[in-house]
């Protein structure tokens, strides 16, 4: 970063805003076109309102987050003397701040009072330093970021929930205001709003007001351009077949692609909360197609995309007709009873709970599973604990009461709002206030494409998963199976990523040492999809293998670990052919004792939300 007693640096593509290139006549018309644009936006929110739809989640969330940090002002407020040296504290940091402003206006050198983390891409633009006016907001936002957090952490009397809560809510509150989301205090975006004389604004508010109807009322963020996409035409598109299928679920079996294959098949159980097709998204990327490349016959669970009608629809159900019905499937399909297995996210919980269950009554039919992200554990689940409490269980309870199901949209908000200076406000300011359409990207138009979620199966999902934690302390059971991760005695092969907001890598590596076999503990590098969805021709990120874990400290497994460029796949297939080797001819769906029912991808995966 350059000094800021420097002379304003130059660019070759951004250089000083210049007001006076602004044509005034067709600025003016824009700013009536951008009133208009916004009577529409503002129509399209009233409607649903108008109509006795209002969206009654977003009163109780603002109560939750004013209840939340009304118990730290209460901490502060208590003891005058603490109000004051907090006041205090702030006070000299602003003063610090005008001293070092007053010496660089003079012409003085000034070192900044504040500055951002080289990760920040929203002051990347040259003039948040070079420019004194956006270099003082951008340094004021930084130290009242810091005060507010500051405020939280230093608070006593807070529980450690009440306090993960505040810790999230002050973020986001911080991510909202930050002065890269505003016109009149970006510099970037008031240069585009001078050049383009507003235009920018006035696309931006009509693809808003596209939002908010598409939305229902409320808005969905365009992360992608869906029209370059579609499922069947350049999404999941590997060749395979539906070869059965019930309420919950259809089975896909892929065609092979080499002479012979493993003769243990291969069954994924993805997560239900998105779509089966993150493993199989654009060819150059798909696990899927990989697998099938590599000699494996692979099946894949595609789950319904459910309605009130699958309201009741538990977790033992979602087990028996699941992975259990897959099971049999695979059986009538080729012949084979032993079968390796993958449970993606929810689904490796699932899979670990089926697994526990069938070791009760002797079932070996599994030999091997490999869990992606997946938590069996949930003392360290990160930021989603935010939205788990009885308070707000049972708030989640009432609405999929009222519906059968949790709305799909509720679940891509949660996940955005996990990393919302990376999916939330770069796009707000890119599409709403650049008006530029987003870049379509294949992962973003799958994150946005959720499902539903049945009530009963959800409800058991947050309480004894997320708010209890029941499956490694005891006391759960399915049907009249009692859970013991400990009976799973077969090769685990526990895949964790770095950066993963969803399932932190800290409480994947938690969760190992509670199977009862041998368990290969691998980290990759990237997110929850990026470290998964890494094809090795890709040569991008990194792995680590290293000794069998034994608790949740990260770093200390991280000292002792092996760093290994580029994809984690190869390791895997490695770990997966030592289990057994054998080879069959290959087998193409519905050549077995069950019939092709459809072409791949299937019918389930189309339902929208």
């Amino acid at each position: 970063m350059r000094a800021p007693s420097q002379a304003p640096m130059q660019h070759p593509m951004q250089g000083p805003i210049k007001v006076g290139a602004v044509d005034v006549e067709a600025f003016s018309r824009n700013l009536a076109r951008l009133v208009e644009e916004g009577g529409k936006a503002l129509a399209a929110y009233l409607k649903p309102r108008e109509d006795g739809h209002g969206n009654r989640e977003m009163t109780e969330e603002v109560n939750e987050v004013a209840k939340t940090l009304g118990q730290v002002a209460q901490y502060w407020l208590a003891d005058p003397q603490r109000t004051i040296e907090l006041q205090t504290r702030l006070g000299k940091a602003y003063l610090d701040l005008w001293a070092s402003a007053a010496r660089r206006l003079a012409g003085e050198p000034s070192e900044p009072v504040a500055v951002p983390a080289t990760s920040d891409k929203r002051f990347a633009d040259p003039e948040w330093t070079s420019n004194q006016f956006f270099d003082f907001l951008k340094q004021a936002y930084l130290l009242t970021t810091r005060f507010a957090n500051q405020l939280v952490s230093e608070a006593g009397d807070l529980d450690p929930h009440t306090r993960q809560k505040a810790e999230f809510y002050v973020r986001q509150i911080a991510n909202a205001v930050s002065p890269s989301n505003f016109v009149l205090t970006n510099p970037e975006l008031l240069r585009e709003t001078f050049t383009s004389n507003a235009e920018n604004l006035v696309r931006g508010m009509h693809m808003l007001a596209e939002d908010i109807k598409a939305g229902g009322g409320d808005l969905r963020i365009r992360q992608s351009d869906s029209a370059m996409f579609e499922v069947g035409r350049n999404l999941a598109v590997t060749p395979g077949k539906v070869i059965f299928q019930n309420d919950i679920m259809q089975l896909i079996q892929y065609a092979p692609s080499t002479a012979t294959v493993l003769k243990k098949p291969l069954l994924i159980v993805p997560p239900w909360i998105n779509k089966f097709y993150v493993l199989d998204l654009t060819p150059e990327k798909s696990f899927i197609k990989w697998c099938v490349d590599q000699g494996i016959t692979v099946f894949c669970i595609s789950w319904v995309n459910p309605d009130a009608h699958l309201a009741r629809k538990s977790w033992e159900e979602y087990i028996r007709e699941g992975p259990l019905a897959a099971l049999e499937a695979i059986k009538l399909a080729t012949g084979e009873d032993k079968v390796h297995s993958i449970g993606y996210c929810v689904g490796g919980t699932l899979l670990s709970i089926a697994l526990a269950a069938m070791a009760t009554r002797n079932d070996e039919r599994i030999v091997s599973a490999t869990m992606f992200a997946a938590q069996v554990d949930f003392t360290y689940a990160g930021d989603l604990k935010v939205f788990v409490d009885e308070e707000q269980v049972e708030l989640v309870e009432q609405r999929m009461a009222e519906r059968g199901y949790l709305e799909g949209k509720s679940m891509v908000t949660v996940f955005n709002l996990l990393r919302s200076n990376d999916l939330i406000w770069p796009y707000i300011i890119n599409n709403y206030v650049m008006g530029k359409a987003p870049f379509p990207f294949d992962l973003l138009y799958w994150n946005s494409d959720a499902t539903r979620l049945p009530a009963a199966n959800h409800s058991f999902y947050l309480r004894n998963c997320y708010l209890d934690n029941k499956l490694t302390k005891g006391g759960l059971t399915i049907g009249d199976a009692p859970i013991d991760l400990k009976s799973i005695k077969i090769p685990v092969y526990n895949l964790a990523t770095r950066e993963d907001h969803i399932a932190p890598a800290k409480s994947v590596l938690l969760g190992s040492k509670y199977f009862g076999g041998p368990v290969r503990y691998v980290l990759s590098g990237s997110g929850h999809i990026a470290g998964v969805v890494n094809p090795p021709d890709k040569h991008k990120y990194q792995y680590w293998t290293g000794p069998k874990p034994r608790s949740a400290n990260l770093e200390g497994w991280l000292a002792k670990a092996t760093e290994h460029p580029g994809s984690w796949w190869p390791d895997w297939l490695a770990w997966l052919k030592a289990q057994d080797q054998t080879e069959v001819p290959a087998r193409v769906p519905g050549d077995g004792a069950l019939k092709a029912i459809e072409d791949a991808p299937g019918s389930y995966v189309k339902v929208q939300a």
